[in-house]
């Protein structure tokens, strides 16, 4: 399944940064994972932003990284 925009929510903002959450449904983490996979949400989300992915097969919580205009790269963290 593709990105779905009303899937993702902001839990909260403050000095710039934003906690986001995405339900993903029926898509595996590896799927949400992928470079650009939120790319209709670039004008949104910022480089250090963290988001919190509850998938089919689990949870991660991922770093919105830099990248390119209109891309968006995102990093497990550890």
């Amino acid at each position: 399944m593709a990105f779905a925009i009303r899937n993702l929510s902001v839990l909260a903002y403050a000095n710039g940064f934003t906690l986001w959450h995405y339900k993903a449904g029926n898509d595996p983490l590896e799927q949400v994972e992928t470079r650009d996979f939120f790319a209709d949400a670039a004008d949104m989300l910022a480089a250090g932003d963290l988001m919190m992915i509850s998938a089919a097969d689990g949870g991660q919580v991922l770093s919105v990284a830099p990248g390119l205009a209109g891309e968006v790269a995102t990093a497990r963290l550890a």
